[in-house]
């Protein structure tokens, strides 16, 4: 999307004859004003920056030279140190999703009409009749090119991650950003796991506008596989960061993991022990680990 920057309160420049003196003058007395900013700054780096005796020399040629040069590249400076250190900078996120909750979720979660359907993607027939492995090949290339994120689960762990859910059906995950991490709070409903940025979850709680929807497929049980499909809205996060949510969702779920284990309980049945940097420092262990 193109953007059309004005400047607002910027005036045309008149054309003044060379006779007017009062132009030469003007600009006089703005050498002047620059020179004085610059000895003023001059000053300031004198006090705060160690390194200035090494490169005083340099410095003083520039600000007598060009005064305004001098301030201009000080400038360009400070904006540069005022970037993010660390990942790539960021849009500023757009919060009025958050005066717009979804639909309320059905009242009976067990109930079938809230669950969704394999038919509805593909045809049944088509696939029946394979192998879990060509079953598993199939998933993959269907969803090719698509902005979705897609995996097969075994069952046993299908198994594991639905008798979790059941005791704790609610958690939060961090995803990396720019400049520290956001939460996400997911939800186990039927089949499908909504997640959501804490922020919107405090305001709309279950209702809240979800930024990931994952959707587990049990009509191939029988072959000892769970389908797995993500859908992820592209204005909050990327199919990266989908895909460290879906990642962390197994581990906690679908892993047996004493610590991972011991955040869901804590965090469901003791919330007040909760910490969040906890589920931080098993996501760096991840990434050391990986």
């Amino acid at each position: 999307m193109a953007l059309l920057w004005t400047r607002p309160g910027k005036q045309c420049l008149s054309v003044i004859a060379h006779n007017q003196l009062p132009a030469v003058a003007n600009f006089r007395s703005f050498r002047m004003t620059a020179r004085q900013r610059s000895e003023k700054v001059l000053e300031h780096m004198k006090e705060s920056n160690p390194y200035f005796e090494k490169y005083s020399r340099k410095i003083a040629a520039v600000q007598q030279s060009s005064p305004e040069e001098f301030l201009a590249k000080l400038e360009k400076v400070e904006k540069e140190s005022s970037k993010p250190k660390f990942g790539p900078s960021e849009p500023a996120r757009d919060y009025s999703g958050l005066l717009k909750p979804k639909a309320p979720l059905a009242k009976k979660p067990q109930d079938d009409t809230a669950q969704k359907k394999l038919g509805d993607l593909m045809k049944l027939d088509l696939i029946e009749q394979r192998s879990p492995e060509e079953i598993q090949q199939i998933w993959l290339q269907y969803h090719q090119g698509k902005e979705v994120i897609c995996a097969t689960v075994p069952l046993e762990k299908y198994d594991l991650m639905m008798e979790r859910a059941k005791k704790y059906p609610m958690f939060i995950l961090p995803i990396p950003r720019s400049q520290g991490y956001e939460f996400i709070m997911l939800q186990f409903f039927a089949n499908t796991i909504h997640f959501t940025p804490l922020i919107n979850y405090q305001v709309h709680k279950e209702n809240a506008p979800e930024c990931l929807n994952i959707t587990l497929y049990t009509e191939l049980r029988e072959k000892g596989l769970v389908l797995m499909r993500g859908e992820y809205d592209t204005k909050v996060i990327n199919g990266q960061e989908a895909q460290c949510l879906a990642n962390q969702l197994q581990m906690y779920y679908s892993q047996q993991s004493e610590s991972k284990l011991g955040l869901l309980e804590t965090f469901t049945n003791k919330p007040e022990h909760f910490k969040h940097m906890d589920v931080i420092e098993e996501l760096n262990n991840l990434k050391i680990g990986g």
